[in-house]
């Protein structure tokens, strides 16, 4: 896609929604960071259903380190995989602690060193907590970009490298919102809803809804 394109294509969902946000619950970039490793082939909502009374016991590593990670496990059970995640989250918890004075950092390589956090995860702490426009690409985005032709790539590396190349600076801050909401809600994995889609006429995908 052109950056001309590109452009109406940000403006256009930017105009849909002017004040997009994660849809993940949290309190702190802490409780953000817990989130997004239990999000990790889960839903948001799922998340969030699970967290609710998690955050009440423990918003903070320190208090996770005291909750325990049985505790943890007990909170989180619902959602897929809670056993390795709690384990990384009581393991991160005390590298924060002992480590970082119990802050998160706003460093991608100290985030990345971090259990159970990779590159998308750092992203999505780093711009939502810290308000830095980087992008994480996840599997709506993904698709989103090479459906459209947005920003195609056959790694998700790929396409973050090129919607950074091609996102207008002014909206790199949200642009990790927008993709992400526009891959859930229209432009999904199955039946996208391209009749009502306000970015149909830009949309290079060939088999598109009616």
């Amino acid at each position: 896609m052109s950056k001309f394109d590109a452009a109406l294509f940000f403006d256009r969902l930017a105009a849909a929604t002017p004040v997009p946000r994660t849809e993940l619950d949290y309190r702190n970039p802490y409780t953000l960071l817990v989130a997004v490793v239990l999000s990790a082939q889960a839903t948001d909502a799922g998340v969030n259903k699970a967290t609710r009374e998690l955050f009440k016991l423990a918003d903070s590593p320190e208090k996770m380190l005291a909750l325990g990670e049985a505790k943890l496990k007990a909170q989180v059970r619902t959602i897929g995989l809670f056993n390795t995640k709690s384990r990384n989250i009581v393991k991160f918890s005390e590298i924060l602690v002992t480590e970082h004075g119990g802050q998160v950092p706003a460093v991608r390589e100290a985030l990345e060193a971090l259990p159970g956090v990779g590159r998308k995860s750092a992203n999505v702490v780093l711009n939502v907590a810290f308000g830095q426009p980087v992008i994480a690409v996840d599997t709506h985005i993904f698709r989103v970009c090479n459906r459209t032709g947005l920003a195609p790539g056959k790694r998700p590396r790929a396409v973050e490298d090129a919607l950074d190349a091609i996102v207008p600076p002014a909206r790199k801050l949200l642009a990790h919102h927008w993709l992400i909401l526009h891959g859930r809600h229209v432009c999904k994995a199955r039946r996208p809803k391209c009749p009502t889609c306000v970015v149909r006429d830009l949309c290079r995908y060939k088999e598109k809804e009616r």
